[in-house]
């Protein structure tokens, strides 16, 4: 199996991984960047730097009810 085939751990996942999967499932693409810059505003990474999805996932849900309460005046 090459590096490329090997499966991924979406517990442990390389942001270059993250973004490449997370690419893979949307119409539009995540990068490397945009994930970086998610991770400088405080997305969670595991102590080595990878990330993992379930927490990222529940970090975005937690920005975007944030930004939808500042847009509402809650």
């Amino acid at each position: 199996m090459t590096a490329e085939n090997a499966p991924v751990n979406p517990n442990r996942l390389t942001v270059d991984q993250a973004a490449r999967l997370l690419s893979a499932a949307s119409p539009r693409p995540v990068t490397v960047a945009m994930l970086r810059a998610d991770i400088d505003t405080g997305a969670p990474t595991n102590a080595d730097g990878t990330m993992n999805l379930v927490h990222y996932a529940a970090w975005l849900a937690r920005e975007m009810g944030r930004s939808a309460g500042e847009r509402h005046g809650d």
